[in-house]
Formats: C-alpha cells, sequence, structure tokens
C-alpha cells in the first residue's frame, strides 16, 4: 500500500505515474463547449485584424456576439476547471506546466503581448511582429490547454489563421503602409461611437482589449480565489476602477467634448498631468471641468496618496486600483511565480525604480522652472515633443509596455511595478517609513514550505521574515495578500496598527529613512534589507 509521503512525492514530480494533470478532474460536456466558444471568440478578433473588411461586415451586432463569446466562454471555462476542485487554492503542478514556466509555450506568449505595443507606436515598422504574434498567441492556447479539447480548437485556429493570412486582405508590399491593427479598429468603432460619439482609433482598440483583458482574467481570479473573501474584493475593485475611470468615464468626457482624463492615475506615474505644456494649455484654459480635473489630479498626488498610504499601505493603489496593477493582478496571475527573488534583483530594483522617479522629478522640476522663467530653453511645443519623444519611447512604450507587460509569461507579472513604476515607488518610500500598514508573521508556525516566497509577485523572500518571525514592511509589497492566502499555517496576516511597533527604529521614522539613506549613522539594524 503505497504511503502518504509517496503519493506526495507523485504529485510534486510529473515523472512518476501519478502526475498532477492526471489529478485534475476530467471537464465535461459544457466545460468543452465553453472552451471552444472562447477559442471562437479569439479567432473571430484574429480575423478581423488580419482581415479589417471581414470586422466592416460585423458590426455591432458582430462585436456583441463576439463579447458574449468571450464572456461566456470564459465564465463556464474557469467554472469547469475550478469548481469541481473543491475548496482551496490549487497550487501543486505551477512549475510543470509548460505555459507556467519558462519554455517555448511562455516564451511564444510574449510575442503578440510585444506586437501589441509594437504596433501601437510604431504601426508601420510593427507590422511584422502582429502578423507574427497572431498564430504565435494560437500556439500559446494551444500549449496552455488542460484537455484534448482546446488543443485541437487551437489547431484548428492555427490551421485558418495560416489560411486567412495566405488570402487576405494584406499583401506583403503594402505590410509598411497599412496600419496592422486596422482590423481590430474597425471591429471596436460602433463602442467607440457609442461611447465618444468619435470614430474608433488604435489608442480606443488598445483601452477595449486592455479593459477585456483585466476582465475575463478577473473571472478566473474570482474562480481560482473564490473562497477567500479578500481577493474577491480587490479583484472586483480593480475591475471596477479599470472600467469605469479607467475606461468608460474617459471616453464620456470626450463626448461632452472635454479632455480624456484619467482619474485613477496621478503623478508621478501619469507626469503630464502636472507638466506645464499641458496644464496651462489643456487643463487651466481648458475651462471649469478641466481645472476641476487639474485640481483632483494636484490633491491626489500631495494630499491623497499619503493619507492614504498612510492609512493602508501601498496595497489601496497597487492593488485595489491602479490599472497597471488590475492587468498584472488578473491578465498575469498565471505566471506570479516567476518572479526573481535573488538580493541582485533587489539591488536592481532599487535603483531602477527610484531611478525613474527622479527623473520625472528632474523633468518637472526643469519645465515648471523653464514656465516660470518665460521658457527661455523651449516652448511648449517643443518640451511636448521631446518629452513623448524621449520618456514616451524609452519608459512608457519600452519599459512599461513591451518590457512590463509582454514579458508577463517570462519575468513574471509585475515587472513594471517592481522596477520602474514612479507612482510605486513614492507609495514604497511612504509605506515603508510612514505608514500603520505592516504583514505580520508567526514564526512558530511557520513550516518553511516556501509558499509564500513561490508566490510574491514582488520577488520578497516571505518565508526568511517568517522564520524569523520578522513583520513584512518592504518598501516593494503591494499588499495583495496572495502569500497570506497560500499559506497552510495561517502564518502571515495583512494588518494596519501603530507606526511604532512595525520595526525597530519605527518610531523615528523620519530619522529611520535618513539612516537608511546613509545620511544619519546606524545604531542599530530594523532587519528590513
Amino acid at each position: 500500500m503505497r504511503s502518504t509521503e509517496d503519493a506526495l512525492f507523485d504529485d510534486l514530480h510529473p515523472t512518476q505515474a501519478s502526475t498532477w494533470e492526471e489529478g485534475r478532474p476530467d471537464l465535461d460536456l459544457a466545460t468543452k463547449a465553453s472552451i471552444a466558444a472562447t477559442v471562437l471568440g479569439v479567432l473571430v478578433v484574429a480575423l478581423c485584424l488580419i482581415r479589417p473588411s471581414f470586422a466592416s461586415v460585423l458590426g455591432a451586432p458582430g462585436l456583441a456576439g463576439v463579447a458574449l463569446l468571450l464572456i461566456g466562454g470564459t465564465i463556464g471555462w474557469n467554472r469547469g476547471v475550478y469548481v469541481p476542485s473543491g475548496a482551496g487554492i490549487r497550487n501543486d503542478g505551477v512549475f510543470f506546466g509548460a505555459s507556467y514556466r519558462p519554455s517555448p509555450a511562455t516564451l511564444a506568449l510574449t510575442l503578440p503581448f510585444c506586437g501589441l505595443y509594437t504596433v501601437l507606436w510604431w504601426s508601420n515598422y510593427g507590422t511584422g511582429m502582429v502578423f507574427l504574434g497572431i498564430p504565435t498567441a494560437a500556439a500559446g492556447l494551444w500549449a496552455y490547454g488542460h484537455a484534448q479539447t482546446v488543443r485541437y480548437a487551437g489547431s484548428v485556429a492555427l490551421l485558418l489563421l495560416a489560411a486567412w493570412m495566405w488570402f487576405g486582405d494584406y499583401t506583403p508590399s503594402s505590410l509598411d503602409s497599412v496600419n496592422p491593427l486596422k482590423g481590430g479598429i474597425a471591429l471596436v468603432d460602433p463602442l467607440a461611437m457609442a461611447l465618444r460619439g468619435s470614430s474608433a482609433d488604435k489608442w480606443f482598440f488598445y483601452t477595449v482589449a486592455y479593459t477585456t483583458g483585466v476582465s475575463l482574467m478577473a473571472v478566473r481570479m474570482a474562480f481560482r480565489y473564490r473562497h477567500n473573501r479578500y481577493h474577491l474584493a480587490r479583484t472586483a475593485s480593480v475591475v471596477f476602477w479599470q472600467a469605469s475611470f479607467g475606461f468608460v468615464v474617459p471616453m464620456l468626457l470626450s463626448k461632452m467634448g472635454q479632455k480624456e482624463h484619467y482619474f485613477s492615475y496621478f503623478w508621478p506615474l501619469k507626469p503630464e498631468y502636472l507638466l506645464p505644456f499641458n496644464v496651462v494649455d489643456n487643463y487651466w484654459d481648458g475651462g471649469t471641468v478641466a481645472r476641476a480635473m487639474f485640481l483632483w489630479g494636484v490633491m491626489m498626488s500631495l494630499v491623497g496618496v499619503p493619507v492614504l498610504t498612510y492609512l493602508y499601505g501601498k496595497r489601496w493603489y497597487c492593488s485595489w486600483v491602479c490599472g497597471c496593477g488590475a492587468l498584472a493582478e488578473t491578465v498575469g496571475d498565471p505566471w506570479r511565480q516567476l518572479s526573481d527573488k535573488s538580493e541582485r534583483a533587489w539591488r536592481v530594483e532599487r535603483w531602477s525604480i527610484h531611478g525613474v522617479l527622479a527623473l520625472i522629478v528632474g523633468i518637472t522640476v526643469f519645465l515648471w522652472t523653464n514656465e516660470a522663467l518665460g521658457r527661455p530653453w523651449m516652448d511648449h511645443g517643443r518640451a511636448s515633443g521631446l518629452f513623448w519623444d524621449w520618456y514616451g519611447f524609452f519608459i512608457v512604450a519600452g519599459f512599461a509596455g513591451i518590457v512590463g507587460t509582454g514579458f508577463y509569461p517570462v519575468l513574471g507579472s509585475r515587472i513594471w511595478c517592481r522596477f520602474g513604476c514612479p507612482q510605486a515607488a513614492v507609495l514604497g518610500i511612504l509605506q515603508r517609513f510612514f505608514s500603520r500598514f505592516r504583514i505580520t508573521t508567526n514564526g512558530g508556525q511557520c513550516i518553511s514550505c516556501g509558499n509564500c516566497s513561490t508566490y510574491c509577485e514582488m520577488g520578497i523572500d516571505v518565508r526568511a521574515y517568517a522564520q524569523r518571525g520578522d513583520n513584512i514592511v518592504r518598501a516593494s509589497c503591494v499588499g495583495c495578500g496572495v502569500c497570506a492566502a497560500v499559506c497552510p499555517r495561517g502564518v502571515l496576516k495583512l494588518e494596519n496598527g501603530a507606526m511604532g511597533d512595525r520595526f525597530e527604529g519605527a518610531d523615528d521614522p523620519l530619522g529611520e529613512m535618513l539612516r537608511s539613506l546613509g545620511i544619519r549613522p546606524r545604531t542599530g539594524d530594523p532587519g528590513d534589507r
């Protein structure tokens, strides 16, 4: 008779007879039909990208049909995969699945992600990336499959996509003169006319795709973490903020003749909101509503962010409000375990994220100095052009887009948030020294299983803190709570309490910050790297 240890060994090593895939429940007919519906929805979108004339024929009814296929299929698919497995978060086999670890499948999945951001900024030159990315996306779906139904559907999708590419609207001679997102833009045009009263463009298509990705993968989150109210609440929150203030509200403002403004983003994450060429030309001279938008941004940057971070830590924004966090927590969740936990990565993180913050502070100070002196160095047009040519190119498109999102399947889900986001840098400084938030640990209960460290998307070695019984007050922690959710012994707990007992030296937060910067000599170690 097999022992419990043997069974556990089999669960952890897929080379044995009893693998983690065999432990999954068989998919019923309804689940397979849902998978087919999801694949069909993705295929229709892919066909629209390849053959724009097909998107024009679909119109509003076709867009509604695609939405129903994706929504209904996603709900049925995840329900069939997660509900029969019973209560709890299934962690077994994560590092052995081809789509959950560095592999040809995950490398393939990076191409459509990177391709989308490439063509958003360089439409003509990125065309090849899109045509490489579309069939690769289907290949990734094929590799991701939990059942043969998905693999068969993915194979059929590949064949159909190859046929449509061969007989589609594009020819090699026209690739450099055609917007590769033309079909997608045509598909969402009815929605653009309804929401903002004007035709869709590539940025509207991107916003729809972004919000759709967050919403659909939130369904997976809801089923996977369905027994944890904290995760259900924060998932609902990020979907609400992205769908409303990250999508619908800005579009409605545009329809009313106002400037599109994303109320869930502030300086320094959206530095242009406080840069003079934008403030003077678009906000202060734009009427009462535009001035209110500007004042909202100032209030949140200078008052709202410090106060809310003092009360709740950076989790109030990074895991509950931010659109970048919404994408990382939903679309990026399957790859959260890929974050680099090494000390070398932590040292790079400290310099890179604060370097981006310093860059934005420098740009802001320089441009407002230029404004105060009567613009002796550059006018608003040149300032705006230089800002978007350089900051937009390297940071927004390259760092936050292509690397920060495109490499989810290879480097983990919080690359931008961890290494580049200037808002996270500000929130992290406030959380580290001037916040009530901490994750408490009960070291006596820790069995050193490592689940907490494995699933920390910010690369924090949570287990090391738990083993010592130290509070976790790291600047990088976004308070997602997954470490506490996957702990089998209830060792970790997210708490808000008095500042003075968070760590040694917490009763003098300003002095501790100066000691951390090397400005004051250190007399004790607060226990934080």
